[in-house]
């Protein structure tokens, strides 16, 4: 596999102006921007968070550059910066490709952020982050291949082999949510074809099944009622059989798309991040639902919560820099 696809958690090209123990991490979110400071050990030292400017750049620049400076007045010392983000940076133009946050999309954020911070930084999709983060020291730290998973407003995935990151040639390696679901439902109600129109402007994409607001759709749908995930998932846990029935279609919908995933991609462990990953029922019944898709005499598959929880995004993006090699 060629240098240019993969990216390790560090390189000593382009390496920040004055080395330090300082890992700088920031996840900007939709709603929020987190930023850590991590000692050389993964220690936490320092913790920010701050509402993110939606549909403004220069103001989404302004507020990373801000947290950076916070982090370092706390720690004394300057860092390395690494940053999760939305979407990606395209190898092609050097712009941010397939962003939610479309304010992002077609601008040379990396370029932009390296001249507000004054220095080098490191750049990686969200779910990037959080599969790096729990590959280095989390859930999957003794596997040598992992399949981090967000399950939140939109549907991600990293891929991680000995601890590195496999971006691809396009960027795009890990997105997962932007295939069509698997195996679809052809008969009534309960049909997946064409499926629901995703924010990419396709139909019956994985995240238009399996994320939180695809979630919340389909039970309004089918009960007739409103509602958030929490209390669909306190409904079921009351006896409620619409919302049981809810919580069913959205397992076998992500058993089926996590299933063409291990047929591809084979890891030996998956982490599921976000907020559904939260709900204790995913890892009973997923490796039974997966099991029938599953292209192997062998069906045992691992799938896992997060150890860190929402601070993996956070965290891997400060793990994208090895201070060894600064």
């Amino acid at each position: 596999m060629a240098n240019s696809h993969v990216q390790k958690t560090a390189s000593s090209k382009n390496a920040p102006n004055s080395a330090s123990d300082l890992r700088i991490g920031v996840d900007l979110g939709g709603s929020k921007i987190s930023a850590i400071g991590l000692d050389r050990e993964g220690r936490e030292l320092a913790r920010h968070r701050i509402p993110t400017p939606r549909n403004d750049y220069h103001a989404t620049l302004a507020a990373i550059t801000e947290l950076v400076a916070m982090i370092e007045q706390q720690c004394g010392r300057r860092g390395t910066v690494g940053i999760g983000m939305p979407g990606s940076i395209s190898p092609t133009t050097g712009r941010v490709q397939n962003a939610n946050s479309t304010w992002l999309n077609g601008k040379p954020f990396d370029r932009d952020l390296r001249t507000a911070l004054g220095r080098d930084i490191r750049l990686a999709n969200d779910a990037n982050c959080f599969a790096l983060s729990e590959s280095i020291d989390g859930a999957g730290q003794e596997a040598r291949s992992v399949f981090g998973v967000i399950l939140g407003t939109g549907c991600g995935g990293g891929l991680v082999i000995d601890k590195t990151l496999i971006n691809g040639p396009k960027g795009i390696a890990g997105e997962w949510g932007h295939n069509p679901l698997p195996w679809p439902r052809l008969s009534p109600p309960n049909a997946e074809l064409p499926g629901p129109k995703c924010w990419c402007g396709k139909h019956g994409c994985i995240e238009s099944w399996v994320s939180g607001p695809a979630l919340e759709r389909d039970f309004a749908q089918a009960a007739k009622r409103q509602t958030t995930g929490p209390a669909i998932l306190k409904l079921a846990e009351n006896g409620d059989p619409e919302a049981q029935a809810c919580l069913d279609r959205h397992a076998s919908r992500l058993a089926r798309g996590l299933a063409m995933v291990v047929n591809i991609f084979d890891p030996e462990v998956i982490v599921l991040g976000g907020g559904l990953s939260q709900m204790p029922h995913l890892y009973q019944v997923l490796p039974d639902q997966m099991a029938p898709y599953i292209f192997a005499d062998s069906k045992t598959i691992d799938i896992r919560p997060p150890r860190y929880g929402d601070d993996s995004g956070v965290r891997g993006a400060a793990w994208l820099w090895d201070l060894d090699k600064v």
